[in-house]
């Protein structure tokens, strides 16, 4: 008994995996209010019934695929969070993190820009609970550092936007990228290189330029 109701949960969770992965393909192709549940449903193999029994409404699916791009999101943003690190080697691996998710979940960062962007009006409460209260924390590890005297005063809220926009256009303006490079798609040897300028760029803002002598 017990066997059988594992194996229909293992079933449940792939199911439920499959037509969320499928629902990031299509809100990214149409947005929110473009996208339809029974296209969703169809392309997993399912009746828009079926795939309802699972998400009730369009917005339930909808929230999922964006939690699910927050819980992966902010598992990264906590890299930061390392105030006795080294501010250089955090934010290097804090950068890499981030290409890292744009190189692995374009169509998910897709997703979640194209909310934002649109002001936020279905998962705007998520990102104030979720998101604020994280990047609140980062900002006091670089006020930390910048008291400790181990890294140059600078605006730590404004660091980080940049960092997001540089890190997260590799996933959001792909295309704009590949038109301009002449490329199918954008392989390793961009996000290396992007890799090396982003952490040349952030780093050099917060190096400390050592006191000229009188």
């Amino acid at each position: 008994m017990a066997s059988a109701k594992l194996r229909r949960e293992m079933n449940r969770d792939r199911l439920e995996a499959d037509i969320v992965t499928e629902a990031v393909r299509v809100f990214a192709e149409s947005g929110y209010e473009g996208a339809s549940v029974a296209t969703i449903a169809d392309n997993v193999g399912l009746s828009k019934q079926n795939l309802m029994y699972y998400f009730p409404s369009k917005q339930v699916l909808y929230q999922r695929v964006l939690d699910d791009v927050l819980d992966e999101w902010l598992a990264r943003m906590a890299n930061i969070a390392e105030p006795d690190g080294a501010p250089a080697e955090v934010l290097r691996a804090y950068i890499r993190a981030k290409l890292a998710f744009s190189r692995e979940h374009p169509l998910a960062s897709r997703v979640y820009a194209m909310e934002v962007i649109s002001g936020a009006p279905l998962y705007g409460d998520k990102i104030r609970e979720r998101v604020v209260p994280l990047v609140r924390r980062d900002i006091e590890v670089f006020e930390r550092w910048i008291a400790e005297g181990r890294i140059a005063a600078i605006n730590a809220t404004h660091l980080l936007f940049a960092i997001w926009a540089m890190t997260q256009s590799y996933a959001d303006f792909e295309a704009q990228m590949r038109l301009v490079l002449g490329r199918d798609e954008l392989g390793a040897d961009d996000f290396a290189a992007a890799e090396d300028t982003i952490v040349q760029m952030v780093l050099a803002s917060i190096t400390l330029v050592p006191a000229r002598a009188p």
